[in-house]
């Protein structure tokens, strides 16, 4: 079988290692299948991808189209930007997409798949825009559509060209059944990781040295946010936490990531969560790494690992890298990241952009060295369980030959 790969992004972002975990999950099981990725500009995607054994190439998305996107106009960033100007945007991009699509459905043509596997909304649209009608089209969604006030219209006009959709959590795939109805037939497949980089062993980053901070003395504990720079991934709420904790107990916070898209008003600059973390009052507390090649090296400098996502989040992918590093976890409890733990078990929670509840379960960790460890003990095991690499390639192969299969049948 041969599978062509859509994707907009050219940077790591979740979606993206989530797209590298499951073709290096296929390049594993089915070493006869073909993978193939044509991505929207260079980055770190295509050269993993390449790593991977995938042959991938880039055709790059316009400029008027790559900063198209709905995430801040009543998405998860909120309404920073109105809705009327995202339509405006579209309308006057419509131009460079309608060339883009030519070039997309020319490569797509060459590429002559068994089956197309678009990795976001906007390679949904074009995805579906593009590929001839016999060939299967499968939508990739690791997002909400609700809440966005264009993409769920977008999706549903395009949807009976999909053949089939994969949720990256029952939460999604709720979200995805209540705006498309019946015209897709929906899948929810957890997101895998690699259990070889993401594990309690390996290299720890010099997070001092990066943040060009004194090194942290002896019993001090290290609290960090690793997430991009997404306005709903709760630093604001992290930094608030952070300034409840009393300076009495020893522990240095880290920011740890910077912004990855280009989508206007969707993200924090560092600059802006610098200025949040002085208006709280612990700048002197607080490191910035900006952008880590190494997540892995990052998650084990750590002692605890906070996810702070405001709104619900999908999957939580930091959250089952840290588990698999050992790490005691402090996960928002919302939307498909409250389905990947375990309260008490496995990880801690506490309510979604309470800082007060979230300082509580900071200072508890920082106090208590021995839960520390239990928490992640358990939280390695149970990653080590449940995002393995083998289960995704399992379970989404199935989806795969089934698509094809239907597809064959059609066209006979």
């Amino acid at each position: 079988m041969k599978i062509l790969y859509l994707n907009a992004a050219g940077n790591l972002g979740g979606a993206e290692r989530a797209l590298l975990d499951l073709i290096a999950s296929l390049r594993t099981a089915h070493p006869d299948w073909t993978c193939e990725l044509i991505a929207g500009a260079e980055g770190g995607l295509v050269a993993e991808a390449r790593a991977l054994g995938a042959a991938a190439s880039t055709i790059a998305l316009p400029r008027a189209a790559a900063v198209i996107g709905d995430a801040a106009a009543g998405g998860p960033a909120g309404s920073v930007i109105a809705a009327w100007r995202i339509a405006a945007g579209l309308a006057l991009a419509a131009p460079a997409l309608a060339r883009y699509t030519r070039l997309l459905a020319g490569a797509i043509a060459r590429s002559s798949p068994d089956l197309i596997h678009a990795n976001g909304f906007k390679m949904q649209v074009l995805g579906a825009r593009a590929a001839a009608g016999r060939t299967p089209l499968l939508w990739h969604v690791h997002d909400y559509l609700q809440a966005r006030p264009l993409m769920p219209t977008l999706l549903r006009a395009h949807a009976r060209r999909c053949t089939a959709v994969i949720a990256n959590s029952a939460s999604v795939a709720a979200d995805v059944r209540a705006v498309l109805g019946g015209l897709c037939k929906v899948y929810t497949v957890y997101n895998a990781i690699d259990l070889e980089r993401f594990g309690p062993a390996g290299p720890c980053l010099d997070l001092d040295r990066l943040c060009a901070m004194p090194p942290l003395g002896t019993g001090g504990v290290r609290v960090g946010l690793v997430a991009t720079m997404a306005r709903w991934k709760g630093h604001a709420t992290f930094l608030r936490a952070i300034a409840k904790v009393a300076a009495a107990v020893p522990l240095r916070a880290y920011v740890i990531g910077g912004p990855l898209y280009e989508t206007p008003g969707s993200q924090y600059t560092i600059a802006e969560v610098r200025a949040c973390a002085a208006a709280c009052g612990v700048a002197d507390r607080v490191g910035f790494t900006g952008f880590v090649d190494d997540p892995a090296a990052a998650l084990r400098a750590l002692d605890v690992v906070v996810h702070a996502s405001t709104a619900p989040e999908p999957f939580g992918l930091v959250i089952a890298e840290a588990m698999a590093c050992g790490r005691a976890v402090i996960a928002s409890a919302g939307g498909g990241a409250a389905e990947i733990v375990t309260e008490g078990v496995d990880a801690l929670t506490h309510r979604p952009g309470d800082a007060d509840n979230l300082a509580e379960k900071i200072i508890l960790l920082a106090n208590d060295a021995a839960l520390r460890r239990r928490l992640g003990t358990v939280a390695a095991a149970a990653a080590a369980r449940r995002f393995t690499r083998e289960r995704l390639a399992a379970e989404v192969a199935p989806i795969y030959r089934e698509a094809a299969g239907a597809a064959g049948r059609r066209s006979a």
